[in-house]
């Protein structure tokens, strides 16, 4: 049975990307929950913003970043589908791509460990941005997978994928891609791309334990290690933008882009 995909925000409804402190613990937290905290271009920007904020403190900052979406129905349900409504080529998806990938690249490049905590719906950019991550929690209704063969018709950097395939396998990243189908938690915690999955009530402890756990090992082996884990999965990525321009240049897309928008159905043609 196919998985009800979550509703995308309207433009008018920027949201927000806000950083807290705790104790040794800062808190990214994805706010725009009318839209299933949908990723605007400002939000980008704001987790991008933080994010180099934070890696510049070093460990004299925060010993642990924890990033979760603001009303619990969704850590990130995605890029909101509206802005892709200003593409005109495929260069616009080269570009949209390196934009996300550059997002990604400074949540990986956090100097400390990060903990996504996922409740709902993660999917599209926020499953690329919950696995820069390294570690995840989730409750039973988390929802992972990418169904852009079912929605838009666009495609994937080549670096995304390659951080897919490492945090999932190959396998599951075909079902999530080819046949635009949807995970549950269940199949996340199998993989391995979940450290665990709790009752909703018992999430909060879980989180705060593996915060203390890691805030209490020693800091340098942690960034050295997390660097050298992410050099070797993207040291050999090949060069896919001739996909990506021409899915992204595609009528195909467009016509994705229009039906989602529109919430009709899309009517693919291979073109």
């Amino acid at each position: 049975m196919k998985a009800a995909l979550p509703p995308e925000g309207g433009p008018g409804n920027d949201g927000q990307v806000t950083l807290t402190m705790q104790g040794q613990v800062a808190t990214l937290t994805f706010d725009r929950p009318a839209a299933r905290n949908a990723m605007t271009w400002a939000m980008y920007e704001q987790l991008a913003t933080h994010c180099r904020a934070l890696a510049a403190q070093g460990n004299a900052g925060a010993r642990v970043v924890v990033l979760r979406g603001a009303g619990g129905e969704a850590f990130v349900a995605g890029t909101d589908i509206a802005q892709f409504q200003q593409f005109s080529s495929g260069e616009d998806g080269v570009a949209y791509e390196a934009r996300i990938d550059e997002g990604v690249r400074l949540v990986e490049q956090l100097p400390m460990p990060t903990v996504a905590v996922i409740e709902g719906w993660a999917v599209g950019g926020g499953l690329a941005i919950a696995t820069a991550c390294d570690f995840r929690v989730a409750t039973p209704k988390a929802r992972f997978g990418v169904p852009i063969a079912r929605t838009l018709g666009n495609t994937l950097s080549a670096l995304n994928l390659a951080k897919l395939r490492a945090a999932w396998g190959l396998q599951p990243v075909r079902r999530m891609l080819l046949l635009a189908q949807i995970l549950d938690a269940e199949a996340a915690l199998a993989c391995g791309f979940l450290e665990g999955v709790y009752a909703a009530d018992a999430l909060e402890a879980e989180v705060v334990s593996l915060c203390d756990r890691l805030g209490a090992l020693a800091p340098v082996t942690q960034t050295v290690v997390k660097e050298a884990l992410r050099r070797q999965t993207v040291q050999s990525v090949a060069d896919t933008d001739d996909l990506v321009r021409l899915c992204y240049g595609s009528g195909d897309f467009r016509e994705g882009v229009d039906a989602f928008v529109n919430r009709r159905p899309p009517v693919w043609k291979g073109s």
